[in-house]
């Protein structure tokens, strides 16, 4: 297949793309700045509305990943409009384009997030769950609105949404491992709190799972099967690098630390299920947290 990658330098976008390649798809890149290996790639600006429609036509599938992180540095107003612009205008701009194409792409896959549930306590979530009432609830639910021009084209439009995705190289993983090899990790809050989450292979291997099954439309959550409290996490973790976890980080230290993003990142909870993955025959490689982190981190 042909297929148009967006957000190609991010966590997922980077492991995606070679193994794209390797099974012999076309990937052309979309990007914002020109690097050397950039041989024919598409360029756009999203927040100003910048993308040449020439580029797009002849191509059979999009897979839209591009969005800001919310996780570099503490929000302010500035900040979480950059946050929101980076995901809904860039996705409006791209399904607004490709449905206009003479020969629009078969499927359109756009990044989404667990984030469209806000803080639920300990309630089991699906995709046929309420959206949250929070500022990252917001965010995703106009994110995946920005997809409707592409699915009232035609097009078959999936929103993935993410949980944690879990990497050694990035993502909050990688920022988590230096405080607790040195022995000061700990939950966070009470602790009870719930953790959506999924390895970087197994997000890869959902994706293009998702670009196979055609049975496979709108939300679907991308998570682990077995969704683990704060707590357990951290001990998890603990026992995989052999360390104390005995320094918590009570809630108001948090929210001292990171404000508002405390409570939406690391004090919210989210049990969120993947049933749309798993009626579809999705067989994860990493089902629970501990083997994950064991193969991630090469132990055990």
């Amino acid at each position: 297949m042909k297929i148009l990658l967006s957000g190609s330098s991010g966590l997922i976008g980077s492991a995606l793309a070679p193994v794209l390649k390797a099974e012999g798809h076309q990937v052309m890149r979309v990007v914002r700045t020109a690097q050397p290996t950039d041989d024919g790639a598409i360029f756009w600006n999203p927040v100003a509305g910048q993308l040449d429609l020439t580029g797009l036509e002849g191509w059979d599938v999009v897979i839209h990943l591009a969005a800001e992180s919310i996780a570099n540095g503490r929000w302010n107003a500035a900040r979480k409009a950059r946050i929101r612009d980076s995901r809904v205008k860039g996705t409006s701009l791209l399904a607004e384009r490709v449905a206009q194409l003479k020969r629009p792409p078969e499927t359109f896959i756009s990044a989404s997030a667990v984030g469209y549930y806000g803080d639920r306590g300990d309630e089991l979530l699906t995709e046929q769950s309420a959206p949250g009432s929070n500022f990252l609830a917001g965010v995703c639910q106009e994110w995946e609105a920005a997809t409707h021009p592409a699915s009232d084209g035609g097009i078959r439009v999936v929103c993935v949404r993410f949980g944690a995705v879990l990497s050694s190289s990035g993502g909050a993983l990688a920022k988590m491992l230096t405080p607790f090899r040195m022995g000061v990790g700990g939950i966070i809050g009470s602790g009870t709190q719930y953790f959506s989450w999924i390895s970087i292979e197994d997000a890869v291997r959902a994706l293009l799972h998702v670009l196979r099954t055609d049975s496979l439309r709108g939300p679907v959550n991308t998570v682990a099967p077995n969704p683990i409290t704060n707590s357990e996490f951290t001990k998890a973790l603990g026992r995989t690098l052999h360390r104390p976890t005995i320094f918590p980080m009570p809630a108001f230290a948090a929210r001292l630390a990171l404000g508002e993003m405390a409570d939406e990142l690391l004090l919210a909870s989210a049990r969120v299920a993947p049933s749309k993955l798993l009626a579809a025959d999705f067989v994860f490689n990493h089902a629970e947290m501990e083997s994950a982190l064991k193969k991630l981190l090469r132990r055990g």
